[in-house]
C-alpha cells in the first residue's frame, strides 16, 4: 500500500455532517433580452417556504452527488429531460448559520417551453442577466444571538459566566425585478454566480 499523500488531500469541512445538504441549478436560458436566469415561485401548497422565489433544487438524497441532486430536482420541478440541461460548472457553496449548505451549479436549458410541476411550482419567470449587472442588491445584516443551554459548564472555561463569546452577522440580500422580490439565499447565490460568470467569462 502506497503512502497517503496528506499534503494533497481534499479537506473536508469540520461539522459538515451536522448540516442538511441541498443543491440548486442556476439555470440560464436565451431570451430576446439576452441570457436570463430562470427562476420559479414555489407552490403555496408546500410546507416549507411556500410562495418564495428560488432556483430549482432541493435536498440531496443519501449517496447522491450534489450535481446529480441539482439536475434531478430541476428535471422534477421543470418537467425536463436530461438532454435539455447543459451543465457549465459548480458555483460556490452557500453555508448557512442555520445548519444547512447549498451547492449551486450553473447550467443552460435547451428547448425549454416554461413547463413546471404544479405540485411544487406555481410560476416560472426569467430575469435578464444584465439586470444583475446593472442593479446591486440591497443588503441587510442581522445579528446572530448565542443562546447557551441552562446546564452549560461555565465553571470549566476561563472567566466563567463572564466569558466573552464572539459575535456574528447574517447577510440578507434583496433584489426587486418588476413585481418580483428575490431575496435571501437565492439573492446571495445569484450575486455569486454573476461574479463567477464575469470572472471566468463563461458566456
Amino acid at each position: 500500500m502506497g503512502q497517503f499523500d496528506f499534503y494533497n488531500r481534499r479537506p473536508a469541512m469540520i461539522g459538515s455532517g451536522n448540516f442538511r445538504q441541498y443543491a440548486v441549478l442556476a439555470a440560464l436560458i436565451e431570451t430576446t433580452q439576452g441570457p436570463a436566469f430562470l427562476l420559479e415561485k414555489r407552490s403555496e401548497k408546500l410546507n416549507r417556504q411556500p410562495g418564495e422565489i428560488c432556483f430549482p433544487g432541493g435536498r440531496i438524497d443519501p449517496g447522491e452527488k450534489p450535481v446529480d441532486g441539482a439536475v434531478r430536482e430541476a428535471m422534477e420541478e421543470l418537467l425536463l429531460h436530461r438532454r435539455q440541461i447543459e451543465l457549465i460548472g459548480p458555483g460556490d457553496v452557500f453555508i448557512s448559520p442555520f445548519n444547512f449548505m447549498i451547492h449551486p451549479f450553473l447550467g443552460r436549458l435547451r428547448d425549454y417551453n416554461h413547463s413546471f410541476s404544479l405540485e411544487e411550482v406555481s410560476e416560472v419567470f426569467t430575469v435578464p442577466l444584465r439586470f444583475f449587472h446593472e442593479n446591486k442588491p440591497q443588503k441587510y445584516f442581522n445579528r446572530l444571538v448565542l443562546e447557551l443551554p441552562e446546564d452549560f459548564p461555565y465553571e470549566s472555561i476561563p472567566g466563567g459566566g463572564n466569558y466573552r463569546f464572539g459575535k456574528g452577522t447574517y447577510e440578507i440580500n434583496f433584489y426587486q425585478y418588476e413585481d418580483k422580490i428575490i431575496w435571501g439565499m437565492t439573492a446571495i447565490i445569484i450575486q455569486s454566480m454573476v461574479e463567477l460568470i464575469d470572472q471566468y467569462q463563461l458566456l
